[in-house]
């Protein structure tokens, strides 16, 4: 079956800087730790996503278009379609005193974030630090190397791809969290481990409406989502109660 908009499908790819042939993102472990960028909180493996749901770059879902299971394809990006060209206004200077005032001791290569901004800092000279706040792949154009590895057909594996998708606990056991799809509804109750999750309020709540969204535009018979928290009071254990 063709890949269209709005499938679910599992991608692997290697992303590299097309000038330099550096890798700057992959889903292949050996490839990362070739490449020196090998992060030993990230899982390796096929990330799921939605044709055409801004889960890539739009160039790299609109080349897998047409392709099916087990297909690869080399996509070349140029650098207005991937992250844009570099603006010279994103270079900014900030007082020393600034950093100062945050504790922060700024050496070059040091990344900061201000305004919702991520930054590098490139020199720091006297009172001045030198700030790039450009992203990092700007001015670039990008190869990418895709091979889709599975085309999701079942509806609550679609539900489950979304949620391994948008929740990063690396703690939730899929095979532990309930989908109950009821008419147009679906309920789901996540593995117990989500319960102890570490991430502030608003990105857990941000997290469940990417997956509510993700769910309801592409998945036509299901209109609303619901999370389901639950907390029992602890039975004790019938065996003891027997022995007492």
């Amino acid at each position: 079956m063709a890949i269209n908009d709005g499938d679910f499908v599992r991608v692997n790819f290697t992303g590299k800087v097309k000038e330099t042939d550096d890798v700057f993102d992959t889903t292949y472990d050996e490839i990362a730790q070739e490449a020196g960028i090998f992060e030993e909180n990230k899982t390796y493996k096929p990330i799921p996503i939605v044709v055409g749901g801004n889960h890539l770059l739009p160039a790299i879902e609109e080349s897998i278009k047409g392709l099916e299971a087990g297909d690869t394809k080399h996509v070349e990006v140029e650098a207005a379609d991937a992250f844009g060209p570099r603006d010279s206004k994103l270079v900014q200077l900030v007082p020393m005193k600034e950093f100062k005032k945050q504790g922060m001791n700024p050496v070059p290569g040091m990344k900061i974030s201000s305004n919702g901004s991520t930054g590098k800092i490139l020199t720091v000279n006297g009172g001045r630090v030198k700030v790039d706040f450009n992203h990092e792949l700007a001015g670039k154009d990008l190869i990418y190397d895709v091979e889709v590895t599975e085309i999701i057909d079942d509806v609550e594996e679609k539900i489950k791809s979304m949620i391994e998708l948008h929740y990063s606990n690396p703690n939730v056991d899929l095979d532990k969290t309930q989908i109950n799809i009821e008419d147009d509804v679906v309920n789901i109750k996540l593995d117990e481990m989500a319960k102890f999750d570490q991430k502030s309020y608003m990105d857990i709540t941000f997290a469940r409406f990417k997956i509510a969204k993700d769910i309801w535009e592409n998945i036509e018979e299901i209109t609303k989502v619901n999370f389901i928290d639950e907390f029992e009071e602890a039975q004790e254990n019938e065996e003891d109660e027997e022995e007492e």
